[in-house]
């Protein structure tokens, strides 16, 4: 693996892809950014960099967009070439408000379309940086398993195809030796815009998650296909 430590974070400019890209910063990575807006792309690294973070800039990231996507993996293979961290943060939170029957079948195309088709995507297009490198991709998810407390069925549906990635990918990458590890990373409850900024008893912050986050891809162990909960969702009497 490269000496120096390269990530790149979709939908680092804000949420939890901040809190994940300023504490592997402070970890000593060289953090990459991945966004869609470049205003706020550039205001995050300059968030990270104030605080004496290796920023080493931003990559325009349409996860809607597949030929874009084609030429920001292009773009990261000549920026970025010893890349060895791909963390999957980006998404879209769907309609959170309906229940399963009154949910637009083109709100689950669209959330199928970010979360699952355009990471795919992405993933795919650097898998050859990234085996070069030995490197590793980290997908941040939620459970596939419903539960009773919360479950909007375009976000569920679109992170279980994400989780079902995670394992066919690893199960291969083992039976081809390909020397990337992949695995899907859980930060439990967070108040995001993702929610709403939903604060409720159990929530963590950006900051609390982000440091976690780090701490889990500094440990030095093998996750290959691992799912890995953070902050467990805590069930209800």
């Amino acid at each position: 693996m490269p000496t120096q430590k390269t990530v790149l974070i979709t939908g680092a400019n804000k949420g939890i892809g901040f809190g994940i890209a300023r504490h592997l910063g402070l970890s000593g990575w060289n953090v990459g950014i991945g966004a869609r807006d470049e205003q706020r792309a550039t205001d995050a690294a300059s968030k990270l960099r104030a605080e004496g973070i290796r920023v080493a800039g931003w990559v325009s990231i349409e996860l809607t967009d597949l030929e874009g996507i084609k030429q920001a993996a292009k773009e990261v293979g000549e920026r970025f070439p010893e890349l060895s961290l791909l963390v999957n943060n980006a998404g879209i939170p769907g309609d959170m408000s309906v229940d399963s029957q009154h949910t637009e079948l083109g709100d689950i195309r669209q959330t199928l379309d970010v979360n699952f088709v355009g990471t795919f995507a992405l993933t795919k297009a650097l898998l050859p940086l990234l085996s070069r490198n030995r490197g590793r991709i980290a997908n941040v998810t939620v459970p596939s398993e419903v539960s009773p407390y919360w479950h909007p069925l375009a976000y569920v549906a679109s992170k279980a195809a994400q989780n079902a990635m995670t394992g066919v990918m690893a199960t291969e990458f083992q039976q081809s030796n390909t020397p990337v590890e992949i695995f899907a990373v859980h930060p439990g409850p967070t108040t995001t815009d993702l929610n709403g900024n939903m604060a409720l008893p159990g929530f963590h912050d950006i900051d609390t998650v982000g440091q976690k986050f780090a701490q889990l891809i500094n440990d030095g162990q093998h996750h290959q296909g691992d799912f890995i909960e953070l902050y467990p969702i805590v069930k209800e009497d």
